[in-house]
């Protein structure tokens, strides 16, 4: 039997554990926001306090080329939970607000719903942002968890202005959204507190988070954890446990904040002994917003951040940890948050989704550290369109930029062309890196007198048009518009609104 007959028969006998009497495995994936790719102390920032997700690059492999789908938060939520260009979805342009109309459309299949035909218990804790909609009708609940614990949007949209952030008593920097109603906690589809207490907020999370790891291991019942995070987003905040204590200022305490939670889900996989039955799997859902200069997070050497198709907007850390299962290491090989939804149908032998699926199974990569699948990466901006298509695409170590331009997200840094003011502008040629040697994207190759890097283009062009025939775009979901009186509100009948809405 050959070595490609041999890792099939060990992957299988792997993926399908449960028909051999073991315990099918368990799944942690936990989601950053803004979190830049120079942010960890594993990822080479100097003064960031992160012991626990270090521990878990020590432990893990450690990805250097991981990409999300989109530079902003609800249409990169989309694609991780989906497998499937946040186009086909309609999770564009831009993201989901309180008093969104549309969301996350409920025929869309999540990594929840993959497993639940399985005997998974399901549970998302933190950041949804797929949309809230009437009467709840697009919160994790409906789609496929079997409970949730968090707020449904991104925790500044909302008025924050008078809010503590730090304690004993330090207001929320910045403004937020004057107009909106405050933050509300919910736990399934209930509000159980409006405003929420920023400083209390993790512990919530966490408790929620131990207490269903503890109780699915009780009942023997194999588990999905959601963790996504608001740690790092702006406004940054932290309780008395993170406060001051990091280098790195608010931004480093949030994220020290963050470190400890997942320091506790991991004392909570391995007092009830399934640490080694669990792939835990951590990412981030766009890169940093750099207007917000040193509390806004950082690209390491990548270009640009938040909202940008540069590397800096799109290019994430990731670690995956499985304790006997992964070997430590780093993998350089390309990869996605596309693929953790056919990954975790793989492993645990869950039927994948009868729709068009963009990520391909990562399994080879995890458990051999080998090749992987994935070949190509495509680069949507904020607002994609059939128009103006792909604003670049990966082919192996090589990146193409079709159109390029700059994002208040991006703006404050020397780097001219990632400030709003750097407009959409064409490239044909299309600019050409190799990421290899200039992971910075600052030195466009030269065509000239190089046949192979024409005929490169050429493929790309290739492969380009035909992953643009193959798209779909579905109805845009933020089209639809906003409705105020879908904000939710735990006194939905109060006047007036929306300074009425507490609880």
């Amino acid at each position: 039997m050959d070595l490609a007959s041999l890792l099939l028969l060990f992957l299988s006998s792997l993926c399908c554990s449960c028909c051999f009497g073991a315990a099918p495995p368990n799944f942690v994936l936990v989601f950053a926001d803004d979190l830049g790719f120079g942010d960890l102390g594993c990822y080479g920032h100097p003064t960031s306090l992160t012991p626990n997700l270090d521990r878990l690059a020590a432990g893990g492999l450690r990805f250097t080329d991981f990409y999300c789908t989109s530079p902003v938060c609800s249409p990169s939520r989309a694609a991780l939970l989906t497998g499937r260009y946040q186009t086909r979805s309609g999770i564009y342009p831009g993201v989901l607000y309180p008093g969104s109309i549309g969301g996350l459309p409920l025929n869309e299949t999540t990594i929840a719903e993959v497993l639940k035909p399985l005997g998974y218990a399901t549970a998302a804790v933190g950041k949804w942002h797929l949309g809230f909609g009437a009467n709840g009708k697009f919160l994790p609940t409906k789609q496929g968890f079997d409970q949730y614990m968090g707020i449904p949007y991104s925790h500044d949209m909302g008025p924050c202005q008078n809010l503590t952030c730090f304690p004993p008593d330090v207001k929320c920097f910045g403004l937020c959204d004057v107009g909106a109603v405050t933050v509300p906690l919910m736990y399934n589809d209930v509000i159980k507190q409006q405003p929420v207490d920023f400083l209390d907020l993790e512990n919530k999370y966490s408790d929620f988070a131990t207490n269903f790891i503890t109780t699915s291991a009780k009942k023997n019942q194999p588990f999905f954890l959601y963790y996504p995070s608001h740690h790092t987003h702006y406004p940054q905040y932290a309780g008395p446990g993170a406060a001051g204590k990091s280098l790195r200022g608010p931004f480093g305490d949030a994220l020290l904040e963050f470190d400890n939670t997942i320091g506790n889900i991991l004392t909570a996989l391995e007092k009830t002994g399934v640490i080694n039955n669990t792939l835990v799997f951590f990412t981030s859902d766009n890169g940093p917003e750099l207007m917000r200069m040193s509390r806004g997070g950082n690209a390491g050497p990548l270009k640009c951040g938040k909202g940008t198709t540069y590397e800096g907007g799109m290019r994430e850390p990731a670690i995956a940890y499985w304790p006997g299962t992964i070997k430590p290491g780093v993998t350089h090989e390309l990869a996605s948050t596309l693929d953790i939804l056919p990954t975790i149908s793989t492993l645990a032998g869950a039927k994948l989704p009868q729709v068009m699926l963009d990520g391909v199974e990562m399994t080879e990569i995890l458990v051999q550290q080998g090749k992987s699948k994935r070949e190509t990466m495509m680069f949507y901006p904020t607002d994609p369109s059939e128009r103006f298509g792909l604003f670049a695409l990966r082919l192996g170590k090589y990146k193409a930029h079709y159109y390029t331009r700059g994002a208040s997200h991006s703006s404050t840094t020397p780097d001219k062309d990632c400030e709003i003011f750097a407009v959409l502008k064409a490239h044909d040629p299309p600019l050409l890196f190799d990421l290899e040697l200039d992971p910075s994207e600052n030195y466009p190759l030269s065509l000239e007198g190089k046949p192979d890097l024409q005929a490169l283009l050429e493929r790309m062009k290739r492969v380009k048009q035909q992953f643009e025939a193959s798209m779909v775009f579905g109805q845009s979901q933020i089209s639809k518009g906003i409705d105020r009186n879908l904000e939710p509100c735990c006194n939905p009948q109060c006047t007036p609104k929306p300074s009425c809405c507490r609880c």
